[in-house]
């Protein structure tokens, strides 16, 4: 099964599915264009419930942090509400559109993978990705 549908499979609370990949990175962690996700996830298990994303480094203390891949899947019934949603404070102030969704109280959980796709959010990340793709 996919990550992003096997939370959906697991959890008949989940409303929608995303993943995400462990900050290994110190500098990542503090980068405003990662978005962190405070991951409620037990010992040895891959897939958790994802109560706030910010792009701040959430949750405070000392602990495994996670790099929010924006990638979703949706329960039918979950899009058709969401797109009906209005924008919330939280996403208002962080500019991330997965509050709306929690805010709303839509339970997202997340897949944790392995390995971290190639995003391209600053004009850094412009340049490598052009580095690779010229390779």
């Amino acid at each position: 099964m996919r990550p992003t549908l096997t939370p959906l499979a697991r959890e008949a609370d989940c409303a929608i599915a995303t993943l995400a990949t462990e900050i290994e990175d110190p500098l990542e962690l503090l980068a405003p264009q990662v978005v962190k996700i405070a991951l409620a996830i037990h010992p040895g298990e891959t897939i958790g419930r994802a109560l706030c994303f910010s792009r701040a480094a959430i949750p405070a203390g000392t602990g495994k942090h996670y790099h929010h891949v924006g990638m979703y899947t949706y329960r039918r019934e979950a899009l058709a509400r969401y797109v009906h949603l209005p924008r919330g404070i939280l996403e208002q102030r962080e500019s991330l559109e997965q509050l709306r969704a929690i805010e709303a109280g839509m339970r997202i959980d997340a897949a944790v993978i392995q390995t971290e796709p190639l995003g391209v959010d600053t004009l850094a990340d412009l340049d490598r990705a052009r580095t690779l793709l010229a390779r």
